[in-house]
Order: structure tokens, then sequence, then C-alpha cells
């Protein structure tokens, strides 16, 4: 299957807005989960989107820039998984392995990005001083135009102007490589996700790890309402117990600061 240039222009534009969004983490619209969805409904395959969606959000789970770090760019390889899924014809497990080159390289570009952009800074420090509101509010627009073009330039060159190289070249690949991308790509997701516990997993919300694994066992994982609705209910009970707790410790607050504190009559 081709991309039309069409597609190649909309998916490009998308990466736009997703890329600048993985930039200013505003909206997460670039989250391969969105990305991946967006990117199969303009090439009009949106189970295929969904699907690489779901692989590649978990792929990214415990990837998110901290400081000055830059991981593999999410927007860029939730679209370009979906692309190479759709015109290589491979599984998408597959094609989460081959689009992570397309990510490292605009992870380097926006690496770049952050150097070259320091030469703003003195222009920056000069219309701040004679307080020229202006153009200190323009310059920033300037670079978002920037990251926005490198974004667009990267999609449609991968997307639609390679697009007939990449797939000669993965129809090229022995099938014992195509394998291992696969099952590379389906590891993917369990190192994802072991770094996302890695931070956020402590003894106390072990139980709902257990209970979770549990739920997922006995369900039909075409239908994970089950897990998620049973997620739902957990998050709802901590929510109004951690509420419950805050009222009583005002409370508790309040019945100290009236009767003269703790040391009051000693």
């Amino acid at each position: 299957m081709s991309i039309t240039l069409t597609q190649g222009l909309m998916l490009s534009i998308f990466a736009v807005i997703a890329g600048l969004d993985s930039w200013l983490e505003v909206l997460y619209i670039f989250r391969p989960i969105i990305s991946c969805t967006v990117a199969g409904f303009i090439l009009g395959v949106p189970t295929l989107g969904i699907i690489a969606g779901g692989l590649t959000e978990l792929t990214f789970a415990g990837l998110t820039p901290a400081g000055g770090t830059q991981p593999p760019n999410p927007a860029v390889c939730g679209i370009m998984t979906v692309v190479i899924a759709y015109t290589a014809e491979v599984a998408p497990a597959t094609a989460v392995g081959l689009s992570l080159p397309f990510a490292m390289l605009m992870q380097y570009i926006l690496l770049m990005c952050y150097s070259l952009f320091s030469v703003f800074m003195p222009v920056m420090d000069k219309v701040a001083a004679n307080a020229d509101t202006k153009k200190f509010g323009s310059i920033p627009y300037l670079i978002m135009t920037i990251v926005g073009i490198l974004f667009f330039v990267v999609i449609f060159l991968s997307a639609y102007a390679a697009q007939g190289p990449m797939q000669a070249l993965v129809k090229a690949m022995p099938l014992w490589l195509i394998h291992g991308f696969e099952l590379s790509g389906s590891a993917l997701q369990a190192v994802g996700f072991a770094m996302l516990l890695k931070v956020l997993l402590r003894v106390e919300y072990l139980p709902f790890l257990l209970l979770g694994f549990v739920v997922a066992s006995f369900i039909n994982f075409s239908n994970v309402l089950p897990a998620a609705v049973v997620g739902v209910i957990f998050a709802m009970i901590e929510f109004f117990r951690d509420k419950k707790n805050k009222k009583l410790q005002q409370q508790i607050d309040a019945i100290k600061a009236a009767d003269g504190g703790e040391e009051d009559g000693i």
C-alpha cells in the first residue's frame, strides 16, 4: 500500500501539532496512543492505528523527558509505526522496532536545536532590558515555528517521499530478520512497563498490581473494559478515602488551634 500526497501532507501537518505538543507538553496528544490512532484514521486504517497505539504507548510508558534529557520522540515513533505497518504490510509489533530510528533521528534534531537556540538568549536579554515586550513575545513563536517546520520535513520525507525505498528495504529483509524485529518490538512493551514500575511501584501499591494481574488473567482481552472498571473503582476508593482523611486532619488542626495547642496549660 502507498501513501498519497494528500495523506502525506495531512500526516506532516499532524506531526507539526503533535511535535510541538511533545516539545511543550501541553495537551499530550503527542503520546503514541493518540498519534498512532490519528495516523491510522488519516491512512484509512483506524484499527491498525489503535493496535499500534497500544503497543507503542507501552513502549514509551517509562520514557519521559527530565531536565535536559531528550528520549526518542514518541510522536514521530507513533506516526512512523503506523506508516511502516501500512506501507510495508508488516505487523504493528514489527513496525515498532523499525520506527525507532526515525524517533531517534528526531531526538538528535531536537538536541541540536537546544544547543542552537542558545543564540536567542542574548537577544532576549537585550529586548528585556529595553522593555520591548512585542519583540520579546515574538521570539518564542519564531522558535516554535522552526521546530514545527523540522517536524513537518522529517515526517513528509520519511512517510511520503521515502516510502518507496522504505518498502523495498523491508521487502528485501530475510524472514529471520523480520521475525527478529517482531520479537524485539514485542519485548519493548515489557521494557517500557518495567521502566514505569521502577519509578512508580511502591510497597503500598503492590496489592493493586497483583489484583490487576489476577483480573487480566481471567478476562477476554478482546474486552478489557472489566479491568478498566476495576481500576476506576479503586481510584475512586482512594480518592474519597484521601478526601475524608484530609477533612479529618483539618478538623483535628482546628481543635488543636482552638485549645491553644498541645503545650497549652503545661
